[in-house]
């Protein structure tokens, strides 16, 4: 009997879509985006169809997937139909689970624009909605195209649609009181989202955001007041009936975790389509990682080339389990990281960090305390081979 493999598919299968387009760029956005307008979507959508195909020729041996997620970018500019498309060729290629977790990015105003009976019918299960702020200053400081009245909005519509939802907020922000982000995240609760994730405000060195703190136009809050807000974020969430699962997100109860993120989290596979995602695959017991083009032309013209994966080693690998794994409340177990470099964990760091209240231990597995959580990547450092 061969030895179980310390990650790949028994950890969890997905297929993620990264959709691009804006209508606008959000001045803290750091991901692969580009403005919507005049972008020939039909080519887009064409060349994710053929990549999703050779993905199927090169893995002949894997199980149904277990969550489809369309991240972006914002998906929700897609047409329904092209979503269902999509979905269809996925369920041909690969199987979905029958507790398949399909998870499409909205944004507030195209939730109230669309047809969401239309989304549903072409498969979607889960909403994300992405409210970032209830503060209609705090929306025109992160450049956002819709008022607090509209996020209230598309957050009833969205559940009056959809068991699973999820908002998104941003806090932590320039020269934000504890007193008005309990009420505004108070608020977010009171909407009667099953999740939430809760993203402190980062300053990324190549967005707008990022050149207005280069020339002293931006303040970051102080990390020590961030670090009081994320104390106070787990405080209030979980009052309400919203615990941490993971470092930045939050569920009522098991079902509502999302299932796409914990693929990432515990070392599952997963295909990433789309300009510039990123996939990892097991290929013959190999831990391999793919990187698709950036721009959408370079994309489209490279998708019939054919797969090219990176052999990841197994350190490389080992460290990357480490630090995704230490996110969620479950916790880790170190035996896979030692199976995979043939060393064990330096007890003496992890006696340190139990004596200092950062970790719990139960056998192999470790596990952030609700202080660790505020010292996540440092524990994962300090962990890792």
């Amino acid at each position: 009997m061969s030895t179980p493999l310390p990650f790949g598919p028994d950890y969890g299968f997905g297929l993620y879509v990264h959709w691009p387009y804006c209508s606008k760029i959000c001045p803290y956005c750091d991901f692969n985006v580009y403005t919507a307008k005049g972008r020939d979507s039909r080519s887009l959508v064409e060349a994710i169809s053929r990549d999703l195909a050779r993905h199927a020729e090169a893995l002949p041996d894997h199980p149904q997937l277990g969550s489809v997620y369309f991240g972006g970018g914002t998906p929700s500019l897609l047409g329904a139909g092209d979503i269902a498309l999509l979905i269809e060729l996925a369920e041909r290629s690969f199987g979905l689970a029958p507790d398949v977790e399909i998870t499409l990015e909205a944004n507030p105003n195209d939730v109230l624009a669309a047809d969401l009976e239309a989304w549903s019918a072409a498969g979607v299960n889960r909403l994300s909605v992405g409210l970032q702020s209830l503060d209609d200053a705090a929306l025109a400081f992160l450049g956002r195209d819709h008022d607090a009245a509209n996020a209230r909005l598309a957050a009833d519509a969205a559940l009056t649609t959809f068991d699973n939802v999820t908002l998104d907020l941003i806090y932590a922000r320039p020269g934000q009181s504890a007193e008005s982000w309990k009420a505004e995240l108070t608020d977010a609760l009171s909407l009667g989202a099953p999740h939430l994730s809760l993203y402190e405000l980062t300053i990324e060195e190549r967005t707008a955001f990022g050149k207005r703190a280069a020339r002293g136009e931006l303040i970051p809050m102080e990390d020590d007041d961030q670090a009081d807000l994320y104390e106070l974020t787990q405080e209030v969430a979980e009052a309400h009936g919203l615990p941490a699962y993971e470092v930045s997100n939050h569920a009522r109860s098991s079902g509502t975790q999302s299932q796409h993120n914990l693929t990432y989290w515990r070392g599952g596979d997963w295909i990433g389509l789309g300009p510039g995602a990123h996939g990892r695959l097991t290929v013959d017991g190999q831990r391999v990682a793919t990187h698709a083009a950036l721009k959408p032309a370079e994309y489209i013209a490279s998708v019939d080339t054919g797969l090219s994966p990176e052999p990841l080693s197994s350190l490389d690998t080992a460290r990357e389990l480490l630090a995704l794994g230490l996110r969620p409340a479950e916790g880790f177990d170190l035996s896979r990281i030692e199976a995979l470099i043939d060393a064990r964990t330096d007890p003496e760091t992890l006696a340190t960090l139990k004596t200092n209240g950062l970790i719990s231990e139960t056998g192999t597995n470790v596990a952030l305390t609700a202080e660790g959580r505020l010292l996540a990547d440092r524990i994962a450092a300090e962990l890792s081979p």
